[in-house]
């Protein structure tokens, strides 16, 4: 906390911290709120290999109950429940499950999911000049991204 007080020399004062202290930081191992985690993020396994990224988080934002996570792997998209999310951090998500349990995760259920190729419209056809003049999105199912 940084408090300006007015000194008897005329001039402010600052005053807060003790000269050469620090307020607590935040190391890239400091456990964050499932709320601030990232996608990108690395997830690893109980055995510190890494099993996928993050894709997103999946919460009740009603009851403020974390669900669990969605990871994008070599295989697509798969699941992992909260109860296996030990630790979340800005630079990595630690789960408690090993290699072999993380190489049968399922994937994710409920609606499909899609993404939108800003990019498939960008050549010189007449078919991507008029995707551009109309503003056409091009959405990609997820399990067809392969």
């Amino acid at each position: 906390m940084l408090v300006v007080r007015s000194s008897g020399s005329g001039g402010p004062q600052m005053t807060g911290l003790p000269r050469g202290e620090t307020g607590a930081s935040m190391t890239d191992e400091t456990a964050i709120s499932y709320q601030a985690a990232v996608r990108g993020t690395p997830v690893l396994s109980s055995t510190g290999t890494q099993i996928g990224t993050l894709e997103h988080v999946l919460e009740v934002p009603e009851v403020d109950v974390f669900d669990g996570i969605v990871i994008a792997t070599k295989a697509g998209l798969r699941f992992i429940d909260a109860d296996y999310v030990q630790r979340i951090t800005r630079s990595h998500i630690w789960c408690s499950l090993d290699d072999a349990q993380a190489a049968q995760l399922p994937p994710p259920e409920g609606a499909p999911v899609y993404h939108v190729d800003a990019l498939q419209d960008s050549g010189h056809s007449l078919h991507d000049v008029m995707g551009r003049l109309f503003r056409r999105p091009h959405w990609t199912r997820e399990d067809d991204q392969g």
